[in-house]
């Protein structure tokens, strides 16, 4: 459970042989520590006297850090957790036609069940996207270098989250929905990366 080790033994597992976590839960880590640097930021500015007129919104947005972060830690275990029914599908028998057209049912709901913790990552991380966005305006300036480099991390994963969608949807034998899936997908891949690819190159231009 990524919510009950230490980064140093989520790290550890990440790089064995363990089939989890893998891409999945390093991607709702890497959104959750977007959603800490917004935090921080955050944090940074609230009580400042020069922020005073925003210091409702500042506390709104350590709030929503919070959240955001506790939700995408919770996504790395439900992910892991997806793979479990997916795993065991792939070794069901496959002799009979029996047993085939049972693993093919099976198999289809695993795939669609292991495609949902990503799915809600990427939508949480639209979250992490507006907050930092929010932040890039009325943040502190002595930390703007955080809100870019949230936007950074929050991009990856992203792009890391989409790919267990994609991976899962080739196999599926519902293809209408697959295609839906993959749709919904590349959407909020590239309507979430396109502002946090923006966000981050507005706050590279402001301190070069």
């Amino acid at each position: 459970m990524v919510t009950d080790t230490s980064l140093t033994g989520f790290l550890d597992v990440l790089s064995s042989a363990a089939p989890v976590p893998g891409g999945g839960g390093a991607a709702a880590v890497a959104g959750a520590m977007a959603a800490s640097l917004g935090g921080m930021v955050a944090s940074l500015t609230s009580g400042k006297r020069r922020y005073a007129d925003v210091q409702a919104q500042i506390d709104d947005c350590v709030g929503r850090a919070g959240r955001l972060r506790g939700e995408l830690l919770a996504l790395a275990d439900a992910d892991a957790a997806a793979f479990e029914p997916l795993s065991v599908a792939y070794g069901l028998p496959k002799g009979t036609e029996g047993e085939r057209a049972r693993k093919a049912e099976v198999m289809e709901a695993a795939l669609r069940e292991a495609c949902e913790p990503p799915l809600r990552m990427m939508e949480t991380l639209g979250e992490v996207i507006d907050l930092l966005e929010e932040l890039g305006r009325i943040g502190t300036r002595i930390a703007v270098s955080d809100v870019g480099a949230g936007a950074a991390l929050a991009s990856a994963a992203l792009r890391a989250a989409s790919l267990n969608v994609l991976i899962n949807a080739r196999s599926m034998a519902d293809r209408e929905h697959a295609d839906a899936l993959v749709g919904r997908t590349r959407r909020l891949v590239d309507e979430g990366c396109a502002r946090a690819d923006a966000l981050y190159l507005e706050v590279e231009r402001g301190i070069a």
